[in-house]
């Protein structure tokens, strides 16, 4: 049990993916109802040969089935749909295997990964603390060891929070390079599909086999974003320092910046878009199944609020706030920042129903993400060490335009020099996830 956890799925040796393709859909049998973070299984079929070679995977329920359209986190009622969603299509004919379908907040629109109807996907680090959202069953599930590769989508931060929260790499490559084909859609102008894995090494197997995407030169610089950095909470920043110290020794200096300005203008033309254009989709009936959260309904009555102009501004203005962004960075080859400004918060400190909870906490969530949806780059997520209490730590990478590999091999470089990979959650080692509580 212990190789799955150092070796991504490429590093197996070939006789045994057969028996770990059987050993994940195990785990995710006992793992998915025990953490609530799985919708159904999939039904057991054979992978078809491809450069994937049978990878284990497990997929956001906003993605369609011919045999099963997706329900949106409790929002869509049940039945067929005409085919397919495109991504799920380019995964199994690259030879992936679908394990399991996963949960998420209600429309994909909330950051914590609270659901009023389905209730909270519970993070396998530590029973009290959030998974965060909206991917959050994906996040949960690859975490816990029940697969190689998580399928989700992010608006706003939905993959990277999450993978942030349950301690693995989540990727948000820039906008409009996968195709969203039968995917759910929140705000067209911002979503994009991502993925989340434990190992670098198997996203970048599967961004160089889903896309046309070339290598492209390695980082070597990284523009430090300290307007982020210095407010953060000091553990954050602790781990931030390191891994910094960790890619300095590989050769990949870093500089500060200041990009107060462009990424405020960017974060608020990020939240006109997403609130105005997910009113405009999801607005009176547009979910089939009204969402029985509040908070949620009033979260997209506000979006009604906002006019056609204003919203047409927004999404003008996002090819200036991307080269605004992009030039203060100077000649860095990618930034750096905190994925969130604080660890991973406790559930009852962002569920709406709790005496302790607190607003601006839950904004906040998405506070150092959101932005980067406006501009359209890639990002990623990296795990960079634990806290107090033995929960996750991560930090934010984004890319320049079509960076997506340099991301990547840049992750898998930090994974190779350190070992929190190695580490397991409770879940996985037979603890019980209550001796993690602090």
């Amino acid at each position: 049990m212990e190789q799955p956890f150092r070796a991504g799925w490429f590093d197996l040796a070939a006789t045994a993916r057969s028996a770990e393709i059987g050993r994940c859909a195990a785990a995710a049998a006992a793992m998915g109802p025990r953490l609530n973070a799985t919708v159904c299984l999939s039904p057991a079929r054979r992978p078809a040969s491809g450069p994937l070679m049978g990878l284990p995977y497990v997929t956001k329920d906003i993605f369609d089935r011919a045999t099963r359209r997706a329900e949106w986190g409790g929002c869509r009622v049940p039945g067929p749909a005409e085919k397919d969603a495109a991504i799920l299509s380019r995964l199994d004919a690259a030879g992936g295997c679908e394990i399991a379908v996963t949960t998420l907040s209600a429309l994909a629109y909330e950051p914590s990964g609270y659901n009023a109807t389905l209730g909270r996907t519970r993070n396998p680090w530590h029973p009290g603390i959030v998974s965060g959202g909206s991917s959050s069953g994906s996040a949960a599930m690859v975490a816990a060891g029940a697969a190689y590769l998580g399928v989700g989508s992010d608006t706003g931060g939905s993959v990277r929070v999450p993978a942030a929260c349950c301690g693995i790499v989540g990727l948000k490559p820039g906008w409009g390079i996968l195709p969203d084909a039968g995917a759910m859609p929140l705000a067209p102008s911002l979503d994009v599909i991502g993925f989340m894995a434990r190992h670098a090494g198997d996203l970048l197997r599967v961004w160089s086999t889903l896309t046309d995407a070339a290598d492209v030169p390695a980082i070597r610089s990284l523009a430090v974003l300290d307007n982020a950095v210095a407010p953060a909470a000091e553990p954050v920043r602790r781990a931030l320092r390191e891994a910094l110290e960790v890619l300095n020794r590989a050769g990949i200096g870093h500089t500060s910046v200041d990009c107060t300005g462009p990424m405020a203008a960017a974060d608020a033309a990020s939240l006109t878009i997403m609130q105005a254009e997910a009113a405009r989709i999801h607005g009176a009936h547009g979910a089939e199944a009204e969402p029985a959260d509040p908070a949620l309904m009033r979260r997209i009555g506000k979006g009604h609020a906002i006019s056609d102009a204003a919203l047409a501004a927004a999404r003008d203005a996002q090819p200036r706030l991307r080269n605004t962004f992009l030039t203060a960075l100077g000649t860095a080859d990618a930034a750096v920042l905190p994925v969130m400004p604080f660890p991973t918060p406790l559930a009852s400190v962002v569920d709406p129903h709790d005496p302790d909870f607190a607003p601006r906490t839950l904004y906040a969530m998405t506070s150092l993400t959101r932005f980067v949806n406006a501009l359209g780059l890639p990002a990623i997520a990296i795990p960079v060490g634990f806290d107090r209490r033995g929960t996750p730590l991560a930090m934010q990478v984004i890319g320049r335009p079509g960076g997506e590999m340099a991301l990547l091999h840049l992750a898998a470089t930090y994974q190779s020099l350190t070992r929190w990979d190695e580490r397991r959650p409770p879940v996985c080692t037979g603890a019980s996830l209550q001796e993690r509580c602090a």
